[in-house]
């Protein structure tokens, strides 16, 4: 039963990279003149994308957009389409409804046990499971991705929005590492994010309390970055600003920060400077210095293909 399932869900997951690959090829791409097409292939993951700005959002509201097993492969395979559609030049992730997210859906999960182990076990060449990936696959888009969370920001939801650049919150949403009250742990790529974000002594508390707080609350501990009425407008705002600027430079730059972030001076030294190389010789490089000294925003091309191997990530 284990092996049939573990064959069902690769099954899946291998239609879904095979959809990703479809849609992005240029007689089928997902465009600003038909930005319904990724979002119908989906059942509760949608994805549009226009002028550059990738807009995944989370679409059970009726049930607070609380992620089941399907749910999570299909954040998976927007992530990976994100991050192979060159025109992309930002992402901005958010719930529809009440909700950003409410964590995973037990009573869903629930009823499909045998679900549960093959997704449960990682993947070699990525080094996460089913559950890890739909949240670190953000941390691999080689673009910003800008988290817009209002209402509950559970668990699951939680570890969705840390793996997100940059988080806008409003004021009175409820955060929490909710795992805890059932008995767990976040184990969704979240033990990395926390540790990242927060001092080991707020997150083993956050942790083991499953205690929650609100989105001014998350900001002061450094969960989230800004407290904003609308979240979502105020991602939208910095993304349309983001695509003004080299796309080049911002994958260059967040590919730096991820590898180097807990690296010696001297690694990130070297980075620096292959990285910079790269930049200097760069089309959409000269293009940005060319709309600087005009005082006009850059208008450059797709980012370049820069390959963004997810070994040296954390």
């Amino acid at each position: 039963m284990v092996l049939e399932g573990l064959y069902e869900h690769d099954r899946r997951q291998a239609d879904g990279r095979r959809m990703a690959r479809a849609l992005h090829n240029p007689g089928n791409r997902l465009s600003d003149a038909a930005p319904s097409t990724y979002a119908d292939a989906m059942a509760n993951v949608e994805t549009t994308i226009t002028g550059g700005i990738a807009h995944v959002k989370l679409n059970r509201p009726d049930k607070l957009n609380g992620l089941t097993l399907p749910m999570l492969g299909e954040l998976v395979a927007a992530a990976h389409h994100v991050r192979t559609n060159k025109a992309v030049r930002v992402v901005v992730v958010s719930g529809e409804g009440r909700s950003f997210c409410a964590g995973l859906d037990f009573g869903s999960v629930n009823k499909a046990p045998a679900k549960i182990i093959p997704a449960f076990i990682p993947r070699p060449w990525r080094g996460t499971n089913t559950f890890q990936e739909a949240c670190w696959a953000w941390r691999r888009v080689p673009v910003p991705v800008i988290a817009a969370v209002h209402g509950h920001c559970y668990g699951g939801g939680l570890q969705i929005a840390l793996g997100a650049d940059y988080r806008y919150t409003t004021p009175d949403a409820e955060w929490s590492v909710l795992e805890g009250k059932w008995g767990l742990i976040p184990d969704m790529s979240g033990v990395q994010s926390l540790k990242e974000l927060v001092g080991i002594d707020v997150a083993k508390k956050l942790t083991m309390t499953a205690e929650m707080f609100s989105g001014e609350r998350a900001v002061a501990l450094g969960l989230a970055s800004e407290v904003r009425g609308d979240p979502l407008a105020s991602a939208m705002e910095l993304a349309q600003d983001l695509t003004t600027k080299s796309p080049d430079q911002l994958a260059a730059a967040k590919r730096l920060f991820n590898r180097s972030w807990n690296a010696s001076a001297r690694t990130t030294f070297r980075r620096e400077r292959a990285e910079q190389l790269v930049l200097l010789v760069s089309q959409n490089t000269a293009k940005a210095r060319k709309a600087a000294f005009a005082k006009a925003g850059a208008r450059a091309e797709a980012r370049a293909a820069v390959k963004y191997s997810p070994r040296v990530l954390p």
